[in-house]
């Protein structure tokens, strides 16, 4: 005889989606009280993945699993973006060895919850909470939904910009201008809102000069009259060169290219 617990648990099944992560809050919502979440767990159904958050028996997670959790079920504005979003558009440049790195990005003021910090998913998670462009998920981000799990993902537009904002410390110039050479179908528009929206001078300063030295087409549809360029010189690097046109200095090994 099927009891109501068991059928709130097919309902739940149902509605999970396989690989992903199930929030207390979550299932809350679907009708499982907290009881009920702790009777699921000690029976076996559900295995928990930290302090408020579960996973399906024998399922497999991947950061991706987790990651839909949070923008689906904790509502937090986090994405995808940077190297990451430009290797998942195939864009990369490098192979690289050991364990990937995975950039999120945020507005500032948004924290992982513990459950998805501690868990192994075995990448390293970078976050980078920044406001050097609108918080609005509109404005560059897209639904990826090549996989089996959907989670927003910067677009290319988005996603060099990210880079730049991470270069020099984090982010190679030289690699970054490797993978500006190669995006040479950027949406001018789009472009457009971006450097106009964006706060930060030595991203757009950088954006525009690599543009430039690419030599891209679309470039000549960005109306940079309407763009703040900020006032003075901008040092990315020490003992550089100077670009006189953008008034940076840049690595030797960027301006040999």
């Amino acid at each position: 005889m099927t009891t109501h617990n068991d059928k709130k648990l097919k309902n739940l099944l149902v509605k999970h989606k396989p690989g992903t992560v199930c929030l207390a809050s979550w299932l809350e919502k679907q009708g499982i009280s907290r009881d009920l979440q702790q009777y699921y767990l000690k029976s076996g159904w559900l295995e928990s993945v930290g302090r408020g958050a579960f996973k399906r028996l024998d399922d497999e997670l991947d950061w991706k699993g987790g990651l839909y959790a949070l923008q689906e079920q904790a509502n937090l504005a986090v994405h995808v973006g940077g190297l990451t979003a430009l290797s998942a558009r195939g864009s990369a440049q490098y192979l690289r060895l050991g364990r990937e790195k995975i950039y999120l990005f945020s507005p500032l003021g948004v924290s992982l919850p513990v459950w998805f910090s501690k868990y192994d998913w075995g990448v390293d998670i970078k976050h980078v909470r920044t406001g050097f462009l609108p918080k609005g998920l509109d404005l560059g981000v897209a639904l990826a939904t090549g996989g089996s799990v959907g989670y927003n993902l910067s677009g290319s537009e988005r996603a060099i910009l990210e880079c730049l904002y991470l270069a020099p410390e984090e982010q190679d110039l030289v690699e970054c201008y490797e993978i500006m050479e190669g995006l040479v179908n950027l949406r001018p528009k789009k472009v457009q809102e971006l450097l106009e929206s964006c706060t930060s001078v030595k991203v757009k300063r950088l954006f525009l000069y690599m543009a430039d030295k690419a030599n891209h087409q679309w470039l000549q549809f960005v109306d940079q009259s309407n763009i703040n360029l900020g006032k003075g010189d901008r040092s990315i690097v020490k003992n550089g060169v100077y670009v006189s046109q953008h008034h940076i200095t840049i690595s030797r090994e960027l301006d040999s290219l």
